[in-house]
């Protein structure tokens, strides 16, 4: 009999699949975001709508509350390298159905892409398969920043491919393209991963979320409470972020390129400040708090961009701040506050409410936009978007402040004093 115990992988080895892996991020985060640099052009060149564009994000959110559930039972039973597979090729063939000149195939594009979400479950599956301990929160922040920056190229691409946007179809041809990094990161990890079990010791692969609906009426009112948070201040950043570029240029005369740029601050702001706030709320508790303080920031920045000149720099690091600030705190809150063994159902539950409502307010903002006639030659026609984000912004204040008080009184769970 073979007793011979096979080592772990190298330490290179390991950040190498990583790397490419996350690969496979970059891609998906890159042709989320390729819409909002072209709407503009896709409402002057194809005659489309604000609610056409609107549905372009809202048929993703449709779809990933579509795939969620049965992705994550892909995964759990083929393995994470076949579904990055799987979820990476479906990311790229949308790519290219996303360029066509039929509404309905750009549609079916966007609808086919939400396998990014599914895509993501896996990936993260499979890093902490590979990374253990200590290791596991940096290897899965190293792999949020690669896939970040997906948002951020996307972003900048009216800078970095400025000749490419005198049209609107060759910014998502060259988009497409790049998202075949999708299935190249795939390819790759598919490689590493056969090659180190025939030397290696893996471990096994981490759980996916699963939604349990039982546990839905076992969770307690501060999970509630967050969740309401997580939908309302989800449904103003994602929504804004499909319009921010266009409203940009046509509401404030922004150039293109500083569009795109402006845009990229959330994601990029993200990247930096999300693990420092994070270190910093580990630190000094105060959770719900600090939570109330990141939708405090929200409220105003909508009114200050419709009613003052003030430099667009201001809302925006307002937005970015809130950004980096209430998601660092809201998900490790969850862990604190919901059993181990529900935590699964309860962030499942948390990602599909998000989605199904941030469908409903792209394609809301969108409509409200046409209503009112929003254009370059009417940028008060902008102003209903902007209140909706600023009503929404008010209600994420309201559930952040009722946490507050439920966490700090007798039958709270101690956000306010849990450090790490």
């Amino acid at each position: 009999m073979n007793t011979t115990v096979r080592p772990e992988p190298p330490v290179g080895y390991r950040w190498a699949v990583l790397l490419f892996i996350s690969l496979a991020m970059f891609g998906n985060y890159y042709l989320y975001d390729t819409i909002a640099p072209v709407a503009d052009l896709m409402k002057s060149q194809l005659g489309f709508t604000d609610e056409r564009i609107g549905l372009l994000y809202s048929a993703y959110s449709w779809g990933a509350v579509l795939i969620l559930l049965p992705g994550g039972v892909f995964i759990d039973r083929y393995g994470t390298r076949k579904a990055t597979m799987l979820f990476g090729v479906l990311c790229a063939i949308a790519g290219f159905l996303t360029f066509s000149d039929n509404w309905y195939v750009m549609l079916a594009g966007r609808t086919l892409l939400s396998a990014a979400e599914a895509l993501i479950v896996a990936i993260t599956a499979a890093i902490a398969k590979w990374f253990r301990g200590k290791e596991l929160a940096f290897a899965m922040g190293i792999n949020l920043t690669i896939a970040r920056l997906g948002q951020i190229a996307a972003d900048w691409s009216p800078t970095w491919m400025r000749g490419a946007y005198d049209n609107w179809k060759e910014p998502l041809v060259i988009g497409a393209f790049l998202g075949m990094t999708c299935v190249v990161g795939a390819v790759v990890y598919w490689i590493l991963e056969v090659r180190a079990e025939q030397r290696y010791t893996l471990a096994q692969a981490g759980g996916t979320d699963k939604l349990v609906l039982a546990d839905i009426f076992r969770f307690n009112r501060s999970f509630w409470i967050i969740t309401a948070l997580c939908v309302t201040f989800y449904a103003i950043i994602f929504p804004f972020r499909s319009f921010a570029i266009k409203y940009f240029i046509e509401a404030h005369a922004a150039e293109r390129d500083f569009a795109g740029q402006l845009n990229s601050v959330l994601p990029f702001a993200a990247m930096i400040a999300t693990p420092l706030f994070g270190l910093l709320v580990d630190k000094i508790g105060k959770r719900a708090t600090l939570m109330a303080v990141g939708t405090l920031l929200l409220l105003p920045v909508f009114p200050l961009l419709a009613y003052t000149q003030l430099t667009l720099y201001v809302p925006v690091a307002m937005l970015g701040i809130a950004f980096s600030l209430i998601p660092a705190i809201m998900w490790p809150s969850v862990a604190y506050i919901v059993e181990q063994n529900r935590l699964g159902s309860a962030y499942a539950l948390m990602f599909l409410l998000q989605q199904a409502i941030i469908a409903g307010v792209d394609w809301l903002v969108g409509r409200l936009n046409d209503n009112a006639l929003a254009s370059a030659a009417n940028p008060a026609g902008y102003l209903p978007m902007l209140w909706v984000f600023t009503l929404l912004g008010a209600m994420a204040l309201a559930f952040a402040f009722m946490l507050w008080r439920y966490e700090t009184g007798p039958q709270g769970h101690g956000l306010e004093t849990i450090k790490a």
